[in-house]
This record gives C-alpha cells, sequence and structure tokens, in this order.
C-alpha cells in the first residue's frame, strides 16, 4: 500500500524512471560514502556552525541599526524609525543546508521601500561596516550582474546582496516564496531576491530532502577534487549542481546517496543538451520579467547546458558554460561514471571518484594571466574582476578560432611566493577541438589582446599599477610553483632520469655507419629547455615564433555514446530497469529545446594530429 502511495506522488515533468528502493549492498555503500566525506572534510563541526549562526545574528542587528539611521536621516517620524525594520536571509549553500568548513555565507538583506542600493546600501551601510572591528576585506561591486558586497565579518566570508521590496515596514515573517514580493522590482533587486526562491522551491520538489543533501555535498566535493567548480568562469556553481541533483532525485525518489550518485552521473552522460534540466513548468506571470525562452529571446538559444531555475521568474542559472568548459564537463562526467559502474561492481571504492584531476598534466599548451596591483586592497578588487571576466577570454579564443581551439579555465589562482609585488596568477589550458587539420595555424593574438584592453577599459575603479599580462607557455615551460613540492620533487627525478635516457638515444642515434642519423638530426624538434616567464612580463621578447605542438595527453576517458546500462544488478534483488533503453526514452520525455544550438558531438580521439599556434608575449 505505501508502495502504491509513494508511486501515485511524481516529483518533476516527467514520471520516475525507477522506483527501485535500495539494498542492503547500496546501504552499505551510502554509509561508506558519508564517511569519504567526513574524512575529507565536507561537514562542518559543531562549534563552527554556532559561530556561523551568532555572525547571522550579528549582521542582523547591524543592518537594523542601519535601516534605523537611513530612516531617521530621511526625515522621517520618530514613530517610523522606531518601526523601520530590515530582515536577513541566507540563500545558497547555507539555506540549502549543505554548507561545508570554511565556506562563505550568501546572505541577503531586505529592507523597505525607501532605502535604496545605489547610496544607502553601498555607501551608507559600507562606511558602517568599515569602521566595524571584526570585518575585513571589504569588496563592495555594485556593478555586477548580481550586486554584492564582500566582506569578511570575524574570518567568516559574508556575500552580502540588498533587496528593496514595496513595503514601508518590511515584516519580520515576510513571504519571500510569494510572487507579490516582486510587484515594483527592478531586474536586480529580482536577480537577488531568486536566491533565496529557488533554495526554497529545490526543498520542495525533492522526495527526500536528507538524501538530497548528501548527494549534493558529494558531487559538489567531486566537481572541486576535479576542477569543475566554478560558476564564474563557466563551469558549474553550487545553485547549478543543485538543479541537477534535485533532478536526479526526482527521476529515482526511492534511491539513496549512493545510488543516486550512480544515477546523477549515469543521466548526464546521456543527456541530450542543449535540451533543459528544468524541475517545474516555466510560468510566465503578468508582472513582465523575462523568463528563459529560446523560441522568443535570441540569446537563450545560445546556452550550451541550459539547467532553469524552478522559481519565477526562471532563468538559465549556467549561462556562463562555453563550449570548452562544456566539454571539460562531460569528460569529467564520463571518467565518473565508469568509475560508479565499476564501484557497483565492487571493483573499485569512493576514493577513486574523488582523485584530484591534474590539469597541469593534462594538456600540452595553456595561458598564463598574470595580474599585479600595488597593494593588497587594490590586487583584491582587481583580481575579482579579472576573474569575473576570464570567461570572456574563453569565449573571444573560441570565436577567433572559429571553434577550432578549445580554452579551459583552472578555476583557482596561483601565488608566486619569490616575487615581492602583489599579484596572482590564473591558466588556461588550451587544446584543439578533435577534427582540427595536421600543422593548420592557430593565431589567438587579436583574442587576447581584446581581453586585455576590455579588462582594462571597463573596470571603473581602475589605478595605475593594476596591470594584466596574458602568455602562450608550453607545459614544459610552467612556473615551479603551480605545482606541489612533492609532485615537483618526483618531476625533477624524473626528468633526470629521462635526461639520462635521451642522452644515451642521442649517442646511438648519431653512430649509424660513423655519421649523424636523420633522427638524430630532428631530435631537437621541441626544446625541453625550462624557458621560465620573467617575473617582469613586460620585458618578454615581441616577437613571434611558430611552435609545432604535439597532442594533448588524454588524461580524461572519452566519451564512449550511450553504451552504459540501466539495469540493476540481479544479485541485489533489484526489480530490472529494462536496460539503457528505459533512461533513453525518459530522457527522450524531458522538454525540448524549440530552437537552439547543435547536439554536442561525442568525443574523437586526437590520433597523434599536432597543430600550429602563433606563440608570443601577448
Amino acid at each position: 500500500m505505501e508502495n502504491v502511495k509513494v508511486r501515485a506522488k511524481q516529483f518533476g515533468l516527467t514520471k520516475p524512471i525507477s522506483y527501485v528502493k535500495p539494498t542492503d549492498f547500496h546501504i552499505r555503500r551510502s554509509f561508506e560514502l558519508e564517511k569519504v566525506l567526513w574524512d575529507g572534510g565536507v561537514y562542518q563541526v559543531e562549534e563552527e556552525a554556532r559561530k556561523r549562526e551568532e555572525i547571522i545574528e550579528k549582521l542582523r542587528v547591524v543592518v537594523k541599526s542601519w535601516v534605523k539611521q537611513v530612516t531617521r536621516w530621511k526625515g522621517y517620524t520618530d514613530k517610523m524609525v522606531e518601526n523601520a525594520n530590515a530582515l536577513i536571509v541566507t540563500f545558497g549553500s547555507y539555506r540549502l543546508g549543505v554548507h561545508g568548513p570554511g565556506s562563505d555565507i550568501d546572505t541577503l538583506c531586505i529592507g523597505p521601500s525607501y532605502v535604496n542600493r545605489e547610496e544607502d546600501f553601498f555607501i551608507r551601510l559600507h562606511n558602517i561596516l568599515i569602521g566595524m572591528e571584526g570585518v575585513s576585506e571589504l569588496l563592495p561591486i555594485p556593478h555586477a550582474h548580481v550586486p554584492v558586497m564582500k566582506f569578511k565579518f570575524e574570518g567568516v566570508s559574508i556575500d552580502l546582496l540588498y533587496a528593496s521590496v514595496s513595503h514601508l515596514v518590511v515584516p519580520d515573517d515576510l513571504d519571500i516564496s510569494n510572487e507579490s514580493i516582486l510587484y515594483e522590482a527592478d531586474e536586480p533587486t529580482v536577480r537577488s531576491l531568486s536566491g533565496c526562491r529557488v533554495a526554497d522551491q529545490i526543498l520542495r520538489l525533492v522526495p527526500n530532502v536528507e538524501h538530497f543533501r548528501t548527494t549534493l555535498r558529494c558531487l559538489k566535493f567531486w566537481a572541486k577534487r576535479r576542477g569543475v567548480y566554478s560558476n564564474v568562469t563557466g563551469f558549474l556553481g553550487g545553485v547549478n549542481l543543485a538543479l541537477l541533483v534535485a533532478r536526479v532525485c526526482q527521476l529515482y525518489p526511492n534511491a539513496n546517496p549512493s545510488m543516486l550518485v550512480s544515477r546523477f552521473f549515469r543521466v548526464y552522460t546521456q543527456w541530450h543538451w542543449p535540451n533543459p534540466v528544468m524541475l517545474c513548468p516555466i510560468e510566465d506571470k503578468e508582472l513582465g520579467f523575462p523568463v528563459w525562452d529560446p523560441r522568443r529571446n535570441p540569446l537563450d538559444r545560445n546556452h550550451h547546458m541550459p539547467i532553469i531555475t524552478p522559481a519565477y521568474p526562471n532563468m538559465n542559472s549556467s549561462y556562463s558554460v562555453s563550449t570548452s568548459t562544456l566539454e571539460a564537463m562531460m569528460k569529467q562526467f564520463h571518467t565518473a561514471n565508469k568509475i560508479c559502474n565499476d564501484i557497483e561492481l565492487n571493483k573499485s571504492s569512493w576514493g577513486a571518484l574523488f582523485e584530484p584531476f591534474l590539469f597541469f598534466r593534462s594538456y600540452q599548451n595553456y595561458l598564463q594571466v598574470d595580474i599585479t596591483a600595488t597593494d593588497a586592497d587594490d590586487l583584491r578588487a582587481w583580481k575579482g574582476w579579472v576573474e569575473s571576466r576570464l570567461r570572456q577570454l574563453t569565449l573571444k579564443v573560441e570565436r577567433c578560432t572559429i571553434g577550432k581551439l578549445l580554452c579551459v579555465p583552472c578555476p583557482r589562482e596561483y601565488v608566486d611566493t619569490s616575487r615581492q609585488c602583489c599579484h596572482c596568477t590564473y591558466f588556461m589550458g588550451l587544446r584543439k577541438k578533435p577534427g582540427v587539420e595536421v600543422g593548420e595555424v592557430i593565431d589567438i593574438r587579436v583574442a587576447t589582446q581584446e581581453f586585455k584592453e576590455e579588462i582594462v577599459n571597463m573596470f571603473s575603479f581602475w589605478t595605475p599599477g593594476m596591470e594584466i599580462h596574458v602568455s602562450h607557455v608550453l607545459k614544459n615551460q610552467l612556473p615551479s610553483y603551480v605545482f606541489p613540492d612533492e609532485y615537483r620533487k618526483r618531476s625533477q627525478s624524473s626528468k633526470s632520469i629521462n635526461q639520462q635516457h635521451q642522452n644515451k638515444r642521442k649517442i646511438n642515434s648519431e653512430m649509424v655507419d660513423g655519421k649523424p642519423s636523420a633522427s638524430g638530426c630532428m631530435s631537437g624538434g621541441m626544446s625541453n629547455s625550462s624557458s621560465q616567464l620573467k617575473a617582469d612580463m613586460g620585458s618578454c621578447k615581441t616577437g613571434y615564433k611558430r611552435r609545432r605542438l604535439t597532442p594533448e595527453e588524454g588524461s580524461c576517458e572519452e566519451s564512449k555514446g550511450l553504451s552504459v546500462s540501466e539495469s540493476e544488478s540481479e544479485s541485489d534483488g533489484l526489480a530490472k530497469e529494462k536496460g539503457s533503453s528505459l533512461l533513453q526514452n525518459a530522457l527522450l520525455k524531458e522538454p525540448r529545446v524549440g530552437v537552439c544550438c547543435g547536439m554536442l558531438a561525442k568525443a574523437q580521439g586526437e590520433e597523434g594530429c599536432g597543430f600550429t599556434m602563433y606563440s608570443q608575449e601577448f
């Protein structure tokens, strides 16, 4: 009887793929998974949780005092000053209940209609915060897509947004989920409120909240370890992953975390991008805000990996994904899917899923983006701006090479401790797209020059000393500070051994009939010398060089199409899920894009074909 009730409940737009429940095997696997997550530091300790709650409460006191000051300053009555109120609500991972140690707290301040963002929030509240003890690294970003103030409060990172609603007095029990809160709101306010509304809606639309949370923690941990967790650089962020996990929970409503993790990769390796992932229908209300609709909005047709938010106005949360980052994520999905299949067959363990991705061993060519500033405060602002624009460099490289070259960012920064100035460095892996002809010239000078000019000219807070340099470096030219110490030692040892073998081969090849052989003459085709970039990037040579590049090493699993079986093991005592065709039929019922870009092509082997690219200090 209970099973019948579960089947009657449908979560999402389509019927579930399977109602199969976990066996003892899957229950054990879930316990093992949670242990790996605990050992990996994914969960926060109780003491840290209490500290975060105290920080949020202190922030509430600050904003309420600020609103009363603004009310008095604007000449309202004493009664109005007394009743003036502002709310602090959380969103993102904190609201979803999946935040971990060291993660920031996404917060939204909701204020009355007469307290504005431009002057009252970004100037008056900013001035209050900057004078408070315990507040550090305060960085206002008023012109961002979602305006935000970033700072640390007693060591805890805070992202604070602001939304002014159509109330003279904001009630403590304000219902954010009610669409009336959007009445007369501008678009930045709607985007600021969206985070809370989306998080609440996700928790309503999943069949089991605890299983959803454990699975989401696992997928966030995996994405960080595999270098595909960063919404700002074009990968997936917390909200994107939450929506993807929630859809899998809808498709397998009775599955436990170990099953959901496996199904996550099984589903999304076979998903027909750019068909959208949606938890509920898109509704176009009378409030007039634009919703994601590629039939009416031409820009929506260019989205590569649409993941649609479930709260009005429905938006694509993954608009920043590019061809390059989608291809990189799909490779990681296929690799993880293979590992999960091995785990279900007892051929592997969860530890294999979380092995770190070796970014600096996975490409033969890189772009190195160096930025400098005069002091730490300037660097913080400059760095935040450059990082937010890195995906534009990816798009420019794709565009200027007509899609022949993929540009994949490394979603973290690096610092050379041997340099005295305030600086940091970002790296992007370059790889030709399958099918590029051997020896074809690829010139990305225009893309990098445009990127540099836009970075400087579009930054409103630019000051002298803020500089940016972009250079092309080969794998063997990468600076040593990007490698861990233990890897550096192993690398130096292996290089020494390889050099000895090369010297022996060179001597042998040159002694054929007492004459140098042809192969010996060609052995220097690509220099292995470590020509490190100079600390002062501006002093590099200006001449262009053409280098013959070898193809990238295949460090990731290639796409194997739709060959993964969806059936469960008979030994588990589970009902068959009728093979891969069941999953494929279910995916065919997902909502489709009427007018959109083409399907993602299967990855192809490179088969040893290289390409030629102009190289310089851009």
